[in-house]
């Protein structure tokens, strides 16, 4: 197996895609903070926001292979990206919540299309080295989710009341990607005589459906509300805490870009059990800091914990499904939306009646259970090697 691979022009057109929706994901998850003053709601109204990216992963993770199967991965990654534009038009100019929650639904359902089809495509296309391609692919992404949080943290700094107009930015340069990126896509798709992939999936399977549930819960309690976490432990400004959770999506990206270099000697499974150890370890700390300098730090690293989990989930997930990526993929997809759905606004409902502070204790249980489940489905006979 080659230690390298060329990131070419796909690889490149691949992570600017699924980095444009990450904007959006790294502008809006830690902006409930903003969100929450502007609209005047508690944060478990606020937190009904990712119920509805959730809702909307669900609906996108169960047409997916139909979806597939009938226009091909380009064109369906294409038509996630045109959906999730009209959802960030309405977003931008529907201030109430229950307009913001019916955009955050359309944009939801762009971002989970556009995300299950790169990874899958990155995958396929880059086979021989799927998992350095599919963690780097979302490496590029993370740049999108740092970007989408410093411009609408700086933008909420500099001009208060219209932090949401930045993320129309994303609008030309998806434009911009599809005039500039077809001619790295695949010939035309021709649909499979045996229909959309379907059918029965192992019990190694669901263990890894359900560790990659667990991780995606905690990684999204992490991301939206650790802002406020911030804001009630060092009384820094709604403004200051959004962007400060820079720390976190750096430490994401970090991770997905230098984890194969420095985690190489392991085994998949063994890499997932490190990186769910950091993030633990890195939680308890940022969780008892009242510092922002260490929360900032500490943050870092529990991004770098959580790095890896996604991709290798991810791959986990496509190897246990016995030549059927796509049904895995639109599977995990589900199983993001009911972490999504569910995480952020338990998280919230939480933080209503507890305080921020006692409501986060639900993400070191979530991670010592994501830890189970890597132990009760090991994937070293189906080929799944490092990243």
């Amino acid at each position: 197996m080659p230690k390298t691979f060329q990131r070419n022009g796909q690889f490149w057109l691949l992570a600017l895609q699924v980095a444009t929706v990450n904007f959006f994901t790294g502008g809006f998850g830690p902006s409930q903070a903003l969100l929450r003053e502007d609209q005047g709601t508690s944060l478990g109204v606020a937190g009904l926001h990712g119920t509805a990216m959730g809702v909307a992963a669900i609906i996108a993770g169960g047409m997916n292979s139909k979806l597939v199967h009938r226009f091909g991965r380009s064109n369906t990654t294409w038509i996630g990206l045109t959906v999730f534009s009209i959802g960030i038009v309405f977003f931008v100019f529907a201030p109430p919540v229950q307009l913001t929650l019916i955009a955050t639904l359309i944009a939801g359902w762009g971002i989970s299309v556009v995300i299950n089809n790169v990874n899958t495509a990155g995958s396929h296309a880059f086979a021989e080295r799927s998992h350095t391609a599919v963690a780097q692919i979302n490496a590029v992404a993370i740049a999108g989710f740092v970007t989408g949080n410093f411009v609408i943290g700086s933008t909420a700094n500099i001009v208060r009341d219209q932090w949401r107009v930045g993320m129309l930015i994303t609008i030309p340069f998806i434009l911009a990607l599809f005039i500039k990126g077809r001619k790295f896509e695949p010939d035309s798709h021709i649909p499979d005589e045996d229909g959309p992939q379907r059918g029965k999936l192992s019990r190694g399977f669901w263990f890894s459906f359900t560790g990659f549930f667990i991780s995606i819960s905690a990684e999204f309690a992490t991301s939206f509300w650790s802002a406020s976490l911030i804001s009630d432990r060092t009384d820094a400004s709604a403004a200051i805490s959004t962007l400060a959770v820079i720390a976190f999506g750096t430490g994401v990206g970090t991770g997905r870009w230098y984890a194969g270099r420095v985690l190489k000697r392991f085994h998949a499974d063994e890499q997932l059990k490190i990186a769910l150890g950091l993030q633990f370890v890195a939680f308890g700390f940022f969780w008892s800091s009242h510092i922002l300098v260490l929360c900032l730090v500490t943050l870092f690293f529990v991004g770098l914990g959580i790095s890896v989990q996604f991709p290798l989930f991810t791959l986990r997930m496509v190897a246990f499904s016995e030549g059927r990526p796509d049904l895995a993929i639109g599977k995990s997809s589900i199983a993001a939306g009911i972490a999504i759905a569910c995480s952020p606004l338990l998280l919230g409902i939480l933080g209503d009646n507890f305080g921020i502070s006692r409501a986060y204790i639900m993400v070191p249980v979530l991670i010592a259970l994501g830890f189970i489940m890597v132990a009760l489905s090991p994937s070293k006979h189906l080929g799944v090697n490092n990243i």
